[in-house]
């Protein structure tokens, strides 16, 4: 990692976490995943150190691995999509 931690190595982590949570096949798990990413950016969004900038930065990059092996994991158990999911293709 480079001593200092651009706003757009910020910005790519975190739409990099959004789009691979956002490949959860269910859809518990997916927004749960959504949710924590963007809750945890929001805790962080006033840290101004450059060090513990850098020490989140890293945590996101292990916590993006976690994600990646879940949704691996998870698309080996299929499940039918819930009623929330399913798209009413008609129109009334």
């Amino acid at each position: 990692m480079a001593a200092s931690v651009t706003r757009a190595e910020v910005l790519k982590i975190y739409k990099t976490m959004l789009r691979e949570s956002g490949k959860f096949s269910f859809y518990n798990y997916r927004m749960y995943a959504i949710r924590r990413v963007r809750d945890a950016f929001r805790e962080q969004k006033a840290v101004n150190d450059k060090s513990k900038i850098q020490q989140h930065l890293l945590e996101a990059h292990k916590f993006l691995n976690i994600i990646k092996r879940q949704v691996i994991v998870g698309d080996l158990y299929k499940f039918d999509k819930l009623v929330i999911e399913v798209e009413n293709n008609e129109k009334h």
